[in-house]
């Protein structure tokens, strides 16, 4: 589980967007890029080229 504070500071490495976090799943969500990053032992992984696009998931 991530820290409310840093939530509410950390932004999307690519679109400076905002970004939800995903309890489930562990993981933080950008809807405007369509992508996911992943919380490694509580630490988010966000270099631009670490997101997962959300699609394939659904595929």
């Amino acid at each position: 589980m991530l820290d409310e504070k840093l939530l509410e500071i950390i932004a999307c490495p690519v679109c400076k967007g905002e970004l939800v976090y995903d309890k489930e799943k562990d993981r933080l969500i950008c809807q405007r890029c369509e992508v996911y990053y992943e919380v490694r032992e509580g630490i988010p992984v966000l270099l631009p080229d670490s997101g997962k696009p959300l699609q394939e998931e659904n595929s």
